[in-house]
C-alpha cells in the first residue's frame, strides 16, 4: 500500500507536467481495480446502459458519433455479445455482428449510473494524487469492446487523469502545437471537444497533407497504470483487448476560466449559423451528447455568464448588465447536463497568453530533471525519438506490459516506429471533395462547414475572447 510519490508530490507532477505520462504503483489498492465488466454487471442488476456501436472497418473519413448506431442494453447481454454467444440473436446486439462492430459505453458519469449505491463512489481514490474528496462521483466510466474508439479530438477543459481497470487501450497523443497539422473543426459541435478531421488510423495526407508534420506520443495504457493527458493535448483512442474498462476524472484548471469564454463565443457562431440552414438538408451537425441547439439569446447569455466568472476570478468588477443572466442560463452552466463541463473555483494556477497556438511550452531539458521519472512515472515520448534513459517509453508496445526487472517495473526501453496507415486509394480526388468527404459540384463551392472550420479555429477564437476581455475590462 506504500505509494511511490506522496499525493501532495503526485498533485505538484500533475499540475507541472506539460507532457504525457504514466503513473505505475499508484493505484494498486484501489478497490475500484476490480471493476471489470463482470463485476459492474452484478453491481447494476440488470440496469440498462447507452451503447454507441460503429463498424470495425477503417474508412479515411473519422467515424464521428453522428455516424454511429445507439442501443440500450444490460452489460450481461454487452459480455455475451463480445463473448459470441448464441444467446445474442435476439438481444440488442442482434442487428450487430461482432466480427464487424464494436460497442463503446463511453461518457458514463459514476454519480449517475450508480445513484443509489453512492457507497461505491469510494473505490475511486484520486485523494492518493492529491486531490482530497475526488472520487467515482466526480469520474467518468468507459465500457468497450475491441475496435472501440473516440475520434482524435482535444478537450477545452482541465486536464485528465485515466486509470485502466481491464483490458488494454493503445492512446496516440498530439501536442497543442500540432493543433494546425490536426486540421480542427467544431462539426460535429460537442461544448468542449475540438474535432481533428483526420482519421489517425488511416490519414488522408490528399487532402490533409500537413499530418505528416504532427509528432504522435503513442503508448498502450494497461490494468493499475494511470495516464495523465495535459491540457488540450490532442488524443485518439483505441480498446485492443475484447473487453475494456477505464475511470477517468478531469482536473479543473485555473486556466478553463478563459477557455469557457471562448466555448460559449463558440457556440453562439456555430448555432447561429447551422441554425440557419435549411433543417432538410440532413446535416448532423449536433453532436448526439448536445441536448439542443440552443436559442441566439440564451447563447448570448451564457457568454455573459462566462465572463463574468472569468472577470470575477480576476477579481476584476464587471458591470450588472453582463453579469445578468436568467435562470435559463444559469441552468445551462451549472448543470451538469454537457460532459466534462465543470464549475471550478479560482486556484492560483500558472497563466498562458490566449493568443499561443500552444498552450503549453514543451518543457526545457532542466526543467524535466525536475520531474522524478523512473519506474513509477513513464515519460510518454516521440515515435521517433531513440531514447536509453531509465523510465522513458518512446511509443506502445504490443504487449502492453512493462518489463519486470529486479522486482520492479521499468518501461519498455526499446523504441519502435510504427507506421501510420496511408492509403492513396480515393475514389474522388482531394480537390473535388468538400468538408464531409462528398463530392463538390465544383472546386470553388464552399459550405458554412468550411467558413466555420475557419471562422471558429481555436486561433481565431482565442484571439477574439482576448479582444472581447479586454472591452469588458475598459
Amino acid at each position: 500500500d506504500v505509494k511511490p510519490f506522496t499525493p501532495e508530490k503526485t498533485k505538484e507532477i500533475v499540475m507541472s507536467l506539460q507532457q504525457p505520462a504514466v503513473f505505475c504503483n499508484m493505484a494498486g489498492n484501489w478497490p475500484a481495480l476490480h471493476w471489470n465488466v463482470k463485476y459492474l454487471s452484478a453491481v447494476l442488476e440488470g440496469k440498462r446502459i447507452q451503447f454507441r456501436l460503429g463498424l470495425k472497418t477503417v474508412d479515411l473519413v473519422p467515424q464521428f458519433e453522428t455516424s454511429c448506431s445507439y442501443v440500450e442494453a444490460t452489460l450481461e447481454e454487452f459480455l455475451a455479445w463480445s463473448c459470441g454467444q448464441p444467446s445474442c440473436l435476439s438481444g440488442p446486439f442482434s442487428c450487430y455482428d461482432y466480427s464487424k462492430y464494436w460497442a463503446y459505453a463511453d461518457y458514463k458519469y459514476i454519480a449517475r449510473i450508480f445513484e443509489d449505491k453512492p457507497e461505491i463512489f469510494q473505490d475511486v481514490r484520486w485523494s492518493d494524487f492529491g486531490f482530497p474528496g475526488r472520487n467515482g462521483k466526480e469520474s467518468t466510466l468507459w465500457i468497450g469492446s475491441e475496435g472501440a474508439n473516440t475520434p482524435c479530438h482535444l478537450d477545452s477543459y482541465g486536464c485528465n487523469l485515466v486509470l485502466q481497470v481491464q483490458g488494454r487501450k493503445r492512446w496516440h497523443l498530439f501536442p497543442p502545437g500540432d493543433t494546425s497539422f490536426l486540421y480542427p473543426t467544431r462539426i460535429p459541435y460537442e461544448e468542449s471537444s475540438i474535432f481533428s478531421k483526420v482519421n489517425i488510423a488511416n490519414p488522408d495526407l490528399k487532402r490533409f497533407p500537413e499530418f505528416r508534420n504532427s509528432t504522435a506520443h503513442v503508448v498502450t495504457l494497461s490494468p493499475g497504470q494511470v495516464l495523465l493527458v495535459p491540457r488540450h493535448w490532442w488524443h485518439y483512442v483505441e480498446s485492443i483487448d475484447p473487453v475494456t474498462v477505464s475511470i477517468n476524472s478531469w482536473i479543473e484548471l485555473d486556466a478553463d476560466h478563459e477557455a469557457r469564454v471562448e466555448e460559449a463565443i463558440t457556440r453562439m457562431l456555430v448555432c447561429a449559423i447551422k441554425s440557419a440552414e435549411n433543417p432538410s438538408d440532413g446535416d448532423l451537425w449536433l453532436n448526439p451528447t448536445e441536448v439542443e441547439a440552443t436559442s441566439h439569446e440564451i447563447n448570448l447569455q451564457y457568454l455573459n455568464k462566462a465572463v463574468s466568472a472569468y472577470l470575477k476570478c480576476q477579481g476584476t468588477s464587471v458591470s450588472g448588465q453582463a453579469c445578468s443572466s436568467s435562470t435559463g442560463a444559469e441552468q445551462r452552466t451549472n448543470a451538469s447536463c454537457k460532459r466534462r463541463r465543470k464549475e471550478v473555483g479560482c486556484e492560483p494556477e500558472s497563466r498562458t497568453s490566449l493568443t499561443q497556438e500552444c498552450d503549453f511550452p514543451t518543457p526545457k531539458a532542466e526543467e524535466l530533471q525536475k520531474i522524478p521519472f523512473g519506474p513509477h512515472l513513464i515519460q510518454v515520448l516521440p515515435q521517433s525519438h531513440k531514447t536509453s534513459v531509465m523510465g522513458a517509453v518512446a511509443i506502445e508496445s504490443d504487449g502492453g506490459d512493462l518489463l519486470h526487472e529486479n522486482e520492479e517495473h521499468f518501461g519498455k526501453l526499446q523504441c519502435k516506429r510504427k507506421k501510420l496507415l496511408m492509403s492513396s486509394d480515393c475514389e474522388t480526388a482531394a480537390h473535388e471533395m468538400d468538408s464531409d468527404c462528398s463530392p463538390c459540384t465544383s472546386q470553388t463551392a464552399l459550405s458554412t462547414n468550411d467558413l466555420l472550420d475557419c471562422l471558429v479555429n481555436p486561433r481565431v477564437i482565442s484571439l477574439v475572447a482576448q479582444l472581447l476581455l479586454e472591452r469588458m475590462r475598459v
